[in-house]
């Protein structure tokens, strides 16, 4: 590989690394990308990695390419076979392993694929991912001769999960799942087995073509059939994961969605109960709600960037025990390991809601009520949407009467309420999201959206 290796600009992305198989990212890339970060391995003084792939059709073939590419450089891989992300994050993090490379498309669609990346239990992305990319181009790599083991280690990360279940006085819930036909499939029928209480299962055998619907259970409409299946069978609560295992979705016995962040003011009651005064974080796309309650609860709520790499650095410089995103990456380390695990989630979730003593509905119930947008994401120039939200924060920063949070884009609140303008890390778009407490409140809050797009001569997306 002396000459060097040009990868497809788009596949390098800001969280991990994406293409379409085998359009822009082929098996000779995924070799290349094993080779290259295995000898960034070795002159880190690091030399052993797990690897682990998804449900996708394209995945194992990628899989032989990494691992080839990574003993290539000498390094000694250990393949922990297919699964959901989480569980290879759990082999990385529990077996003596330096690095966790995962084969996955995540929620994306059939023909997508990638590779996420954890270092030193560190996620490895952004800079990291432009490095590799540039010594890819100038054939900067080691020669070795690695060795590569398997170790099933399934069975391993359903027990580990299984572990942290508590049950309450009252009886085991009656839940329906859906797996999406994604990575968390054959984990999912383990861990149900284990579970007590009442279980329906759909779409739980992996199928890479996804026949039911997309895996994506932030998109309200891929949580339908999930919806029928509680109303139909009388269940306590349905719960749904993305294609991979990392994100979570959650609807109640009345078939109503908790978003992210209302699960997290769910789940940190009992962080909270155990580690009071801690540190909870949410991203900027985060209700009010989040901030006020976990305040209530005697909590200190942290804003802070979307992404989930961005989300796991800040919780280890904080040292929070839990912290989430409106995408519902939702990350514990109270008691576990710090990383999204959607599986594991789910159980803290049946327990809490279990040992409360009232049902979801109930608890659904008690959360102060908003009105607010959905996450509305519209097409801007890559060269363009930075210097918008550049913009829009210069203009805004010395108003009277609004706060402004520039931490990631630029989140302005008032008197109505908020509304956020970012940037994102991976598409050509701007994202955007407003909310009040009141219908006339969030009127005057788009209109402040619009406005600010128009002065920086951005056409205002539909906002209702």
């Amino acid at each position: 590989m002396a000459e060097g290796h040009q990868f497809d600009p788009t596949i390098l992305r800001e969280y991990d690394i994406r293409g379409i198989v085998p359009d822009t990212l082929a098996p000779a890339d995924v070799n290349v990308i094993g080779r290259v970060f295995g000898s960034i391995m070795l002159e880190r003084g690091f030399k052993t990695a797990a690897v682990g792939y998804d449900g996708r059709l394209s995945s194992p073939q990628l899989e032989a390419a990494l691992v080839e590419g990574l003993s290539s450089a000498g390094v000694d891989v250990t393949r922990v076979g297919r699964g959901p992300t989480p569980m290879l994050y759990f082999s990385q993090a529990t077996l003596p392993t330096d690095a966790g490379l995962m084969i996955t498309g995540s929620h994306n669609p059939p023909d997508y694929n990638g590779i996420k990346i954890v270092l030193d239990g560190k996620p490895f992305f952004a800079d990291d991912i432009r490095v590799l990319g540039e010594r890819a181009r100038r054939g900067a790599v080691a020669a070795g001769d690695g060795t590569v083991t398997e170790r099933a280690v399934i069975s391993d990360y359903v027990a580990r999960i299984l572990s942290d279940y508590e049950p309450g006085a009252g009886a085991p819930p009656k839940v329906a799942w859906d797996a999406g036909n994604g990575a968390a499939g054959e984990a999912l029928q383990m861990l149900c087995a284990g579970l007590p209480g009442s279980h329906i299962l759909l779409n739980e055998v992996i199928d890479g073509t996804f026949p039911a619907h997309h895996p994506d259970p932030t998109v309200e409409s891929n949580l339908d059939q999930l919806k029928q299946a509680v109303a139909e069978n009388g269940c306590d609560l349905g719960i749904a994961f993305d294609g991979d295992g990392d994100r979570i979705g959650v609807i109640d016995g009345q078939g109503r969605v908790l978003w992210g962040d209302q699960l997290m003011v769910v789940l940190a009651a009992e962080v909270l109960a155990d580690e009071p005064g801690a540190t909870i974080i949410a991203d900027v796309k985060s209700s009010r709600v989040f901030f006020d309650e976990i305040t209530r609860m005697g909590g200190k709520p942290l804003m802070w960037k979307t992404g989930h790499s961005h989300i796991k650095n800040k919780m280890a410089e904080v040292g929070s025990p839990l912290a989430g995103e409106m995408s519902a990456h939702i990350f514990f380390k109270h008691r576990y390991y710090g990383y999204d695990d959607a599986l594991y989630v789910a159980v803290r979730l049946i327990s809490a809601v279990n040992r409360s003593g009232m049902s979801l509905d109930a608890i659904y119930d008690r959360l102060p009520v908003m009105v607010n947008t959905p996450e509305l994401r519209f097409d801007c120039a890559e060269d363009r949407k930075f210097k918008v939200i550049e913009d829009v924060q210069a203009r805004l920063r010395d108003t009277d009467g609004v706060r402004v949070h520039d931490i990631d884009g630029v989140r302005v609140e008032n008197d109505d309420g908020w509304w956020l303008l970012r940037a994102s890390n991976t598409q050509a778009v701007l994202v955007a999201r407003c909310e009040s407490d009141t219908t006339e409140g969030l009127e005057r809050l788009k209109n402040q959206l619009r406005a600010a797009l128009t002065e920086s001569g951005i056409e205002p997306p539909d906002l209702d």
